[in-house]
């Protein structure tokens, strides 16, 4: 069929009104959670994050003291459990004031994966540490008693089992941070079928903590301190194992 130039001419406008809606449709970006903490704006994957407060410590550098801010945060599902909780802690001025005493501590430890970026560095600090089984009987308690302490006194328990990891970038040039985390295995492990699968299924956990690893280091050559906390490799689970 022709169209003429007439018919053309009437089908403008209806032309025009759908140009309109197709480009005025909303975007279905999924919602972050951003907040600042220290020099840095801590940045969070999509999920139903709870900001839990921050808190505020000095301590002691070779030329004075350090100031620095924590701010806590805590992801559930739609049941209320408690999937995983960060601590991410950042200096507050460019300045460190020297180098804290024993920075750059990072030994090695029986069933826990460590990985030293720095070297054995006494000056600076790219210390990675992931514990598959935090959960395990007692090794949280011995091994970050501050941390159960701080989780006691917010009623949080988190669903076992659970993986721990932290991570400890300090430079020379100013740079701060300390990451704390708690985390649902079942974000960071897939379901395994048979020994092979189980033996290479602590991979992406270990992949998760060197991306985390490497948004740190990023976010200290930015100027707003953007750290992007990585997705987990598995979608939130919607009940208990």
């Amino acid at each position: 069929m022709t169209l003429t130039i007439s018919k053309f001419r009437r089908l403008l406008p209806v032309l025009a009104v759908t140009v309109f809606t197709v480009a005025c449709a909303p975007l279905t970006v999924p919602p972050k959670s951003e907040y600042p903490v220290g020099r840095a704006r801590l940045v969070l994957p999509p999920g139903a994050w709870q900001d839990l407060g921050t808190s505020e410590e000095a301590i002691a550098g070779s030329g004075g003291r350090i100031a620095l801010q924590t701010r806590d945060v805590g992801l559930r599902n739609a049941q209320g459990d408690w999937l995983a909780v960060l601590r991410v802690q950042t200096n507050r001025a460019g300045d460190l004031s020297g180098s804290p005493q024993g920075i750059g501590y990072c030994p090695t430890q029986q069933d826990v994966t460590v990985e030293d970026g720095a070297a054995g560095s006494p000056v600076r600090a790219d210390c990675l540490r992931l514990k598959r089984w935090g959960s395990s009987s007692q090794w949280l308690d011995k091994n970050r008693p501050d941390l159960v302490e701080w989780l006691s006194t917010r009623q949080i328990t988190l669903t076992q089992p659970y993986t721990y990891l932290s991570y400890r970038y300090v430079t020379e040039a100013g740079a701060w941070v300390k990451v704390d985390a708690l985390v649902d295995q079942r974000l960071l492990r897939p379901a395994t079928r048979n020994n092979e699968e189980f033996l290479v299924a602590g991979r992406p956990a270990l992949q998760w903590g060197r991306d985390l690893a490497q948004a740190v280091r990023l976010s200290s050559g930015m100027v707003d301190g953007h750290l992007a906390v990585p997705p987990f490799p598995f979608p939130a689970p919607t009940s208990k194992p």
